[in-house]
């Protein structure tokens, strides 16, 4: 089988050469750990991704879960592979060791987690819904919630989803319809339907813990008035042991282009008047509670897209080395051999495109991860403080960004392949069509646009991008201590001028009420700034590239030249490209606003 799991070597640069994972090892609470547990850690992820999950991976597209008599049947290979996760302790990996947990980083959590996305991202999804799941409750449920259910997905015998979307409503939480209506015992009974619910039902665990968004009778209008509940599909005892059967119906499943082993549901809650639901904290606060599973899953999104296009840019890489076919402009004689089509400059080009992207989007996916570390461990309170400014700002670029360009690079790993890249006989065209998910799920790329140039810019008075600007003017300031980055420094601090010009044009814009016209381009605001975010990691990357041939290691040459290669590509190739879309934002380009519903 073809290595399509992620570069060990990347990933060893990108934790202790980029990131200094060891840093962490300085704090209480990553005190036991070092180097050696750290890669035992991903070892054991790796192994675990390659002998559980890679395997069915097709089979799962093959055969996606079928409904049967009310409920959802997957293929086998899918309960060993979780139970395996599980056994190992991957889905407590950042939790306390008194809870079971392995204590690990978030930066190195996420790292193990890559291998599983990797190497199966329909059936990685289940723990990492479940993941989520338990942390909302851990975060804002009340003790008893914590005991019945929480305790036991931390065993891994309940798995969870999040039931938000509705058929009318779609993303627009704001106009939800599903009711919840208090029973007089400090429960709620509620109803309504949710649909395109992941993991909403399955096999592979005792129990399935929704966490439904719903409206109480005294709630007031738009996302206000929404609230947050524990929904099991099975009741569970006061002693922990399972009761009757909730009433909450599997109505059907829905059959994807891809992700196609993740069972997706459309749900229905309280079809008999009897779905027993349990209020989370405080009424009409659900939204704001979720959103810290919605943030959880965006970045897990944005890591997901990324190991689909990692995975397919392996593939490719090594089809082209493999595979001879023609020969070089300058050497037509016929009886010379074929060269290998890596050596075709436009394969090249392809190749360098790929790893541009999916290196670029995972250093940034491992920066988010970093990031929450030192929200959650960092020294001091100012550091923690940044550390959220940053990730709050950051998160609708790790989401939509490698959705967008890690989708890109699996269209290059098609064309690389040629007639086969498109049969089903190879795996790059599955990794396209699992990943065409990624710019829907969790926000589509419109919504996190939104995001971005309309709230998270000039949130607490736009401290996360005052932040963000000076770390890029760090790193730039660092690159110019080598000559050859100097091509390099001078695009990104380029771009960052024109990009800040903008931003301050379209946050003029909001303060002064021109809400329309200032976000009616936000997804191509989000294109040049993403461009920005991922010109800045490459810069980074480039530098420890440079301290690494400096070094004088041989056998990692090559490696550091593939990486400043990359740089090269993507500051050069890629950012300066930005120009005429910064023209079009600053210019405030009303081609789209001003079209009208009657001229299509």
């Amino acid at each position: 089988m073809t290595e399509t799991l992620l570069c060990p070597r990347n990933l060893a640069f990108e934790l202790y050469e980029v990131l200094d994972a060891e840093a962490l090892i300085r704090r209480e609470r990553f005190a036991e750990h070092n180097r050696e547990t750290f890669d035992a850690a991903v070892d054991t992820a790796r192994n675990i991704a390659q002998r559980y999950f890679a395997p069915h991976n097709r089979k799962a597209d093959e055969h996606e879960p079928q409904y049967v008599d009310g409920e959802a049947v997957l293929i086998p290979e899918v309960k060993p592979a979780v139970d395996a996760f599980i056994e190992a302790g991957f889905h407590n990996a950042q939790r306390s060791f008194e809870d079971s947990g392995m204590q690990l980083p978030n930066l190195l959590s996420r790292a193990c987690f890559a291998h599983f996305q990797s190497a199966n991202i329909a059936t990685s999804s289940y723990p990492m819904l479940t993941m989520g799941a338990a942390h909302l409750i851990e975060t804002f449920g009340n003790d008893e919630q914590k005991q019945r259910f929480l305790q036991p997905m931390i065993n891994g015998r309940f798995f969870g989803t999040m039931a938000l979307t509705e058929p009318h409503a779609g993303s627009s939480l704001s106009d939800i319809r599903t009711r919840a209506e208090p029973a007089g015992d400090g429960t709620y009974r509620l109803k309504g339907n949710k649909i395109f619910i992941s993991g909403g039902d399955h096999s592979l665990s005792e129990n399935i813990v929704h966490m439904v968004l719903a409206k109480l009778p005294d709630a007031p209008p738009g996302v206000k008035g929404i609230s947050l509940f524990i929904v099991p599909k099975f009741l569970v005892n006061a002693d922990g042991s399972l009761g009757d059967r909730n009433d909450v119906i599997l109505a059907g499943l829905f059959h994807k282009m891809g992700w196609r082993g993740t069972t997706s549901t459309a749900l229905n809650f309280g079809d008999n008047g009897q779905c027993v639901g349990y209020l989370v904290g405080e009424p009409h606060k659900g939204l704001a509670y979720m959103f810290q599973m919605m943030n959880e899953a965006r970045i897990g999104v944005g890591m997901g897209a990324i190991m689909l296009g990692y995975a397919g840019y392996l593939y490719s890489l090594n089809y082209a080395r493999e595979r001879p076919q023609g020969r070089l402009p300058d050497g037509k004689a016929p009886a010379s051999a074929q060269v290998p089509i890596i050596e075709h400059t436009d394969v090249k080009r392809m190749l360098l495109m790929q790893k541009a992207y999916v290196e670029g989007a995972f250093d940034l996916g491992l920066y988010a991860a970093r990031l929450t570390d030192d929200q959650q461990t960092a020294d001091s309170e100012q550091e923690r403080r940044n550390a959220g400014e940053l990730l709050d700002l950051l998160t609708p670029i790790v989401k939509s960004w490698p959705s967008e360009f890690c989708l890109k690079a699996n269209e290059q790993a098609i064309q690389i392949l040629g007639g086969h890249g498109y049969t089903r006989e190879y795996p790059v065209e599955q990794f396209y069509r699992d990943n065409r998910l990624n710019p829907i799920h969790e926000g589509t790329h419109g919504i996190q646009s939104l995001d971005l140039l309309g709230r998270k810019l000039m949130q607490n008075k736009g401290a996360g991008l005052q932040l963000l600007l000076e770390l890029i003017h760090g790193c730039c300031q660092r690159a110019a201590e080598y000559d050859s980055l100097q091509p390099l420094r001078q695009s990104l601090e380029q771009h960052i001028e024109g990009l800040t010009r903008v931003t301050q044009a379209l946050l003029g814009d909001l303060m002064a009420g021109k809400v329309n016209q200032a976000l009616a381009n936000s997804a191509l605001y989000l294109k040049v700034f993403g461009h920005a975010v991922i010109g800045w990691r490459w810069l980074e990357q480039a530098i420890r590239a440079e301290r690494g041939l400096a070094a004088g290691n041989p056998a990692d040459a090559d490696f550091y030249r593939g990486k400043l290669q990359a740089a090269r590509y993507f500051l050069t190739w890629e950012v300066r490209s930005c120009h005429y879309e910064l023209e079009l934002l600053e210019t405030r380009d009303d081609t789209c606003l001003q079209m009208s519903e009657r001229w299509f």
